[in-house]
């Protein structure tokens, strides 16, 4: 498991975490109404940089605006959120490469089903930059419960309440001996897995679900689409049915805490070779370069 670092930012400062609380009436606890993103840090020496952090403040606005959660954008612009991270990061004095997790928390007590106009807090820890899933290889199982629908909770919003769907899924998973599920949609068609995007290649074609799909859009899944591009790669962005996962030459993962991973096996079908492929091989290389020494796109951010 990862390990969460002592000095966490709550409200407008640096605490220790046994002080950064929520109270058991907050709408945060009573529906899991936060919204949140994750970003790495990579720690070379004395530098440390944030990968796409414009994007995840980005994402977090869009976030809070689809709930409803007006409080945000009107306190916070990036300039304050790219503080708040530098101040935290180095607080905790990082020797190893780390993930921020951010969030945005409707703190009112008891306010009912509602959130137009309820208080919010902001909070940020840090904590190892643990993989969620293995890395050498993963084995994948159709979940039993379907991806919940942009129409009943918005899949673009990272909305904390929302992943209890995830937890179904990937319990089941383990359950059942494998490491992560997929999740279909209402048609039958593929979403992603429980935390991540999903790319599959055939004939030298990368496939993802588009975003129409209810799918997260992710900003790694955005970043290797870019780079794939980049290296000449065909890309398609359509509806993938599961079967194509079978059938596929290459599978893997993609996400801030899941990196590029490659999976090997789905429904106890072998993917192609059983081996990671040149496709994914070639990304997974491409994007841990561009999280730690990206120039080109603007990616990374000193803090």
């Amino acid at each position: 498991m990862a390990n969460p670092h002592p000095r966490v930012y709550f409200g407008d400062r640096i605490v220790d975490a046994a002080e950064a609380t929520l109270g058991v009436a907050t709408s945060a606890m009573l529906y899991g109404l936060s919204v949140y993103t994750v970003f790495p840090v990579h720690v070379d020496g004395d530098r440390r940089t944030a990968f796409r952090l414009a994007d995840h403040f980005r994402r977090m606005v869009e976030s809070c605006r689809i709930i409803g959660m007006d409080g945000f954008a009107a306190e916070w612009d990036y300039d304050r959120f790219v503080s708040a991270a530098t101040e935290l990061v180095a607080e905790n004095a990082p020797t190893s490469d780390v993930f921020v997790r951010a969030s945005v928390h409707v703190d009112e007590s008891i306010p009912g089903t509602r959130v137009r106009g309820c208080h919010t807090t902001v909070s940020m820890f840090v904590y190892d930059a643990v993989p969620i899933v293995p890395q050498d290889g993963m084995r994948l199982k159709t979940s039993q419960w379907r991806r919940i629908p942009d129409a009943a909770i918005p899949s673009r919003a990272k909305v904390n309440g929302a992943y209890v769907n995830s937890v179904l899924a990937k319990q089941d998973a383990i359950d059942a001996g494998y490491d992560d599920a997929v999740f279909l949609d209402g048609n039958g068609h593929v979403c992603e897995v429980s935390a991540a995007n999903i790319f599959l290649v055939r004939g030298g074609t990368l496939i993802t679900p588009d975003v129409s799909c209810d799918i997260l859009d992710g900003i790694n899944r955005r970043t290797l689409l870019t780079l794939a591009a980049e290296d000449g790669v065909p890309v398609v962005e359509r509806t993938v049915d599961l079967t194509e996962l079978y059938i596929a030459d290459e599978v893997f993962v993609t996400g801030t805490s899941a990196g590029v991973a490659p999976v090997l096996e789905v429904d106890g079908r072998v993917v192609g070779s059983g081996r990671q492929g040149p496709i994914s091989e070639a990304l997974r290389k491409r994007h841990a370069a561009a999280l730690r020494s990206d120039t080109l796109h603007g990616w990374v951010t000193e803090l």
